[in-house]
Order: C-alpha cells, then structure tokens, then sequence
C-alpha cells in the first residue's frame, strides 16, 4: 500500500478520473476520494458503479478538506472551475489537472490558486476513446508516463508528491517544462488527431465511395484513424484552440512533406517514397522497444 494522499477529490468523471480512482484502490495512494461531475447523469452513474467514496453534488463540498485536487474537465473550462473551487481548498493542498495543454491551462488556472495552495500541473499519457465514468479502468496508466509540468512557481516539496502519487498508479513520471510539453503533444497527439478527423473526414464526403464500402472495406489504416476521430469532440476542439501555435507550427511542417510526397508520387520517385518509409518504420520499432505498444494488431488493446 502506497498512500500518498489523505483525501483526494476528482473534479470531472470521465474517462481519466474514473481510472485514477480505481487505480488509488489497486495501490491504496488515497484514503478516501470525493467525486463530483457537472451533469447530475453522470454523478446518479458513478453513484451506481460505486466510483469515488463520495460523490459530491457541488465542486465545493467535493474539494473540501482535499489534500489532493485534481482537475479532470475539459482544458477549456479549468480556469472557470479554479475560479469556483479556488477559496474553498484547503491550505497546504495541491491543485493538480491531467490536460492535455500545459501553457494555457497554467495561465488560467494560477490566478484564482490561493498563495497557500500548491499548483503543480501534471499530464498522464494515457487514454482509450472511450469516456464517461463506466469507462474508467485501474490499468489504464500501467508503464504508460505521466508529465509533470510544474509552473514557475511549484513547490518542489509538492512536485515530489505527486510524482510518487502516480508511481504508485502504475505510471513512469518525467518532469517537463510547460512551452515544450506542448510543442511535443502537438507532434505525439494532437496533430496526429487531427490528421484522422480530416481522414475520416474526407471518407465521409467522397461520394464516389459509399458509407457501406467505407465501413465494410475499412483496412486497418482506416480503422485505427476511426478509433482516434471517435474521441471526445469537446475536448479536442479546446485542445487545439488552446494550443493553437504549436499545433500550425506542426501542421505548417506535415503540409511540407505532404507536399514532398506528393510530388514524389507524381514523379515516380520510388527511392525517396522508399527511404522516408523505411526511416519512419525505424520510429515504429523504437516505440514497441521502449514498451509503449507491441506488435500484436489494434494497438495491443486488450479492451
């Protein structure tokens, strides 16, 4: 048993915060956890699941005597709940979020973090396209990393803390500044997220190819990018209006060697189209060694 946490509360109840809780269980990092979510649908469904200790009908009660506050909503409305939970939290605490968008979420969030409260932004690389509290699961984080961004002004002593909370949820921690984090995301996630709504997208309009065909024919190409699309619309569209600059930076580049492809296709060019193909395979292999995949179809989803 690791506890690392007295009290902890989980603001939002999706897909994230469902697995933190059951996770805190498998370990015992938290002595007792309250939950609250904005729609009381979804506080009635984790009542029934039994998800959280306590759940909570209001962020106030929820963040009460909380030495842990996690931030679980979408990125686009964290300042509005910091500004609603910010007098209520207990000195000494640790406001915490797992965003997927670090420089934003700090400037938002920071101003209504009393001086006695410790901010220390973290984000945990892990998810499924799946969300809602039934979707949580106490695996989700196991050898997966969780990035703590600490803002300019976090407590080292509190940094520590929760680096040990989510090693003792299954996760490997690494420590990274907010600008780079993004600009990394923007390459590992939110890009390429991108590039599969446009995908699918773009099946969706070709009328020369029927909606049965698409669906009946899909190669695994396709159905991993109708996997990432399937993903929650309100949050990516605040991920991508929250990091807006790294995400053109990106984009800017992909169109390049899109373009580069391109031509190289028109023009036949095989060697060019055959030493970019062999260099981005090397990357595949380097993430199934570095243990984030295997080799076995679906993304070695086993749910």
């Amino acid at each position: 048993m690791t506890q690392t946490y007295e009290r902890v509360a989980l603001i939002g109840l999706g897909l994230i915060a469902s697995s933190m809780f059951w996770a805190m269980k498998r370990a015992g990092a938290a002595r007792h956890v309250t939950g609250y979510a904005r729609s009381s649908e979804t506080r009635d469904t984790a009542r029934r699941i039994g998800l959280c200790d306590q759940i909570c009908d209001t962020a106030i009660e929820a963040v009460k005597d909380a030495d842990l506050v996690v931030l679980a909503v979408p990125v686009g409305v964290m300042g509005h709940v910091a500004a609603e939970i910010g007098p209520h939290l207990k000195p000494g605490a640790t406001i915490t979020d797992v965003g997927s968008v670090k420089r934003q979420v700090i400037d938002d969030v920071s101003p209504h973090v009393p001086e006695t409260v410790h901010f220390v932004p973290a984000h945990p690389l892990a998810g499924t396209e799946h969300s809602g509290p039934e979707s949580g699961f106490a695996t989700l984080f196991d050898n997966r990393w969780c990035l703590i961004v600490p803002s300019e002004n976090s407590d080292t002593r509190a940094v520590e803390t929760l680096e040990a909370f989510w090693r003792a949820l299954g996760s490997n921690v690494d420590v990274m500044d907010p600008d780079h984090h993004d600009l990394v995301l923007a390459v590992t996630s939110h890009c390429p997220h991108l590039i599969a709504y446009t995908m699918v997208g773009v099946a969706d309009d070709l009328r020369r190819v029927t909606d049965s065909e698409v669906i009946k024919y899909s190669a695994a190409g396709f159905r991993d990018f109708t996997r990432i699309a399937a993903s929650d619309p309100t949050m990516w569209r605040d991920v991508f209006l929250m990091n807006k600059d790294a995400t053109l930076e990106i984009l800017g580049r992909f169109t390049e060697e899109l373009f580069a492809l391109q031509r190289a296709i028109r023009q036949g060019d095989g060697d060019l189209l055959h030493d970019y193909f062999t260099r981005t395979r090397a990357i595949r292999r380097g993430i199934i060694e570095a243990g984030q995949d295997t080799a076995a179809a679906d993304f070695g989803r086993s749910r």
